[in-house]
C-alpha cells in the first residue's frame, strides 16, 4: 500500500509447468505521498515477452523498466499522453537493442498497464496481455486482445465455428520500430473494484468467470495466489503472470468541476522565423486574373478575338460567363494563399476534457457470481490434479477440495470459495515442494 491511498495489491509471477525459463515480467510503481498519487497515480504492468533462447526475457524486461521511468517524468502533465509515450519509447529501445544483438533480433513482448489516478483507471495497451475491472458479481475486460483469435470473432456472427490458434498475436512490442498503442478510459472507479492485470498464461487457462469469482470474492493477496495455482492445477504450460488491485476509499474516482482538460498531443514548438509565402496560391491567382481581364466582354480586345473565334451573337455571353469564373478563382486563390500564410505553423493541441473517455472498452462483460455450477468446475480441476500424485499427497489435496465441496452443498458460498482457494493452495504448495526437490538433486 502506498503512502496517502488505500489500494492494497498483489503481484506474482511463475515460471509455470512446461517452459524452460520465465519470459514475462512486471512492474509496480506506487506513489509515496498524496501528492504524487494526484499527479500521477499507481502504475502497473504486465508484459509476455516471445523470442528465441533469452530474446523474449529481455524484451518484457525493458518493457517493465522502462516504461514505468518515462511514465513517473511526464505523468504530471498528461497521464494519457506519458502512457502511450512511455510505451513507445519502450517500444524503441527493445526494437534498437534487436537490431543491433543478432541473438535477439526479432524480440517482442506484449504490454499492458494500468495507471490509477484520481480522475479514473487508464489502460495502455499492446498484445494480448488484458486488463480486467471487477466490480460486484461482473467482470470487464477493459482491454482487447491484440490477436489473430480476437480478430477472427470480431469479423464473423455469434455462433460462427471457427478454429484459430490462440496464441497468434497480430500486434507487439519490438519487431518494428514503432507501434501502435491503444489508450482506454479514464475508467470510473468505485469502493471496492478490483483491477487485474495478466499475461495469457493466466487467461489461456482460468476463464474469465473463475478470474472474476476468485478475485472478487477474496483479498488481493488471497485472490492472486488462488488464480496462480489454478492455473498449475490446469497443467500451466506457460508463463504465469498477474498483479491483482483493489481500489478503496481514496480511489474512487473524482474528477473536479475546474479540472483541465489532458493533452493528448505534444506542444507545438513557437513559430520563430516568417512562414513561406503561398507561391502557388498566388500565380493562380495572378493567372486567373489576367485571364478575366482578357475575357471581359466590356473589352474591344475580348469583342474581337472571340467574335472571331466563336461568333458575335455568342461571344458576349461566353465572355462573360469566363470573366465572372476567372475572377472568382482569383479571390478564391488570394483567399487561401493568405490563410496559409497568417496561419500558425504546427497541428492543434488535440485535449481530452474532464468526464469524457478514449478507447471503446470495457470489451466484454460476464457474471461472476459464486454460483454451483461455477465452483463446482473450480474444485473438479483439483480433484482431478490429485489423480498423478503419491497416495499421501493425493488424500491431502482431496481432502481439501471434500471440504469445498461440503459447504458448496450447504449453499455456503462465501466460504466455499475460500475453502476452494485454499485447496488450490495445497496443489500449489506440493508442485513448489516437488520443484525444491528436484532444484536439490540437480
Amino acid at each position: 500500500m502506498g503512502s496517502g491511498t488505500s489500494l492494497e495489491y498483489c503481484d506474482l509471477t511463475d515460471i509455470g509447468r512446461r517452459r524452460a525459463n520465465n519470459q514475462d515480467a512486471k512492474a509496480v510503481l506506487p506513489p509515496w505521498s498524496s501528492e504524487q498519487y494526484r499527479r500521477r497515480g499507481w502504475l502497473f504492468l504486465v508484459a509476455d515477452g516471445m523470442g528465441a533462447h533469452a530474446a523474449g526475457e529481455m524484451a518484457s524486461a525493458l518493457a517493465a523498466e522502462h516504461v514505468p521511468l518515462v511514465y513517473e517524468k511526464t505523468a504530471p502533465r498528461s497521464p494519457p499522453l506519458a502512457l502511450k509515450s512511455s510505451i513507445e519509447q519502450a517500444n524503441a529501445e527493445i526494437h534498437s537493442r534487436g537490431e543491433h544483438a543478432a541473438d535477439l533480433r526479432g524480440m517482442g513482448t506484449t504490454c499492458t498497464v494500468l495507471a490509477l489516478l484520481p480522475r479514473g483507471a487508464l489502460v495502455g495497451h499492446v498484445g494480448d496481455s488484458r486488463a480486467y475491472r471487477i466490480r460486484g458479481d461482473r467482470i470487464e475486460q477493459l482491454s482487447q486482445d491484440h490477436s489473430l483469435a480476437w480478430q477472427m470473432e470480431a469479423e464473423h456472427p455469434a455462433g460462427t465455428d471457427i478454429t484459430v490458434p490462440k496464441n497468434i498475436i497480430t500486434r507487439s512490442m519490438g519487431p518494428h520500430p514503432q507501434v501502435a498503442v491503444d489508450i482506454e478510459g479514464p475508467f470510473p472507479v468505485e469502493v471496492g473494484d478490483v483491477f487485474l492485470l495478466c499475461s495469457d498464461g493466466l487467461s489461456g487457462q482460468v476463464a474469465d468467470e473463475e478470474i472474476g469469482l476468485l478475485a472478487g470474492h477474496l483479498p488481493p493477496a488471497e485472490a492472486a495466489a488462488a488464480l496462480l495455482g489454478l492455473a498449475l492445477v490446469r497443467g500451466a504450460p506457460d508463463n504465469v503472470t498477474l498483479i491483482v488491485a483493489r481500489a478503496g476509499e481514496k480511489e474512487a474516482s473524482r474528477t473536479a468541476a475546474d479540472s483541465a482538460p489532458w493533452p493528448l498531443t505534444e506542444e507545438s514548438p513557437a513559430v520563430t522565423e516568417q512562414p513561406a509565402v503561398p507561391w502557388k496560391m498566388l500565380t493562380v491567382a495572378a493567372v486567373s486574373l489576367l485571364v478575366a481581364l482578357i475575357c471581359n466582354p466590356w473589352t474591344v480586345a475580348a469583342e474581337g478575338w472571340l467574335s472571331g473565334l466563336i461568333g458575335p451573337d455568342l461571344a458576349p455571353a461566353v465572355a462573360f460567363v469566363v470573366s465572372t469564373a476567372m475572377a472568382l478563382l482569383f479571390v478564391g486563390a488570394v483567399a487561401a494563399a493568405l490563410l496559409t500564410y497568417l496561419a500558425p505553423v504546427g497541428g492543434a493541441v488535440r485535449i481530452l476534457p474532464p468526464g469524457t473517455m478514449l478507447g471503446g472498452g470495457p470489451y466484454r462483460s460476464y457474471a461472476c457470481a459464486a454460483s454451483p455450477d461455477l465452483l463446482d468446475g473450480i474444485v473438479a480441476s483439483v480433484e482431478s490434479a490429485a489423480d498423478g500424485l503419491a497416495t499421501r499427497d493425493r488424500d491431502r489435496l482431496r481432502e481439501a477440495a471434500m471440504a469445498a465441496r461440503t459447504l458448496l452443498a450447504a449453499g455456503d458460498m462465501r466460504e466455499a470459495v475460500a475453502a476452494a482457494a485454499r485447496a488450490i493452495g495445497v496443489y500449489r504448495g506440493l508442485v513448489e515442494a516437488l520443484r525444491q526437490d528436484d532444484t536439490a538433486h540437480g
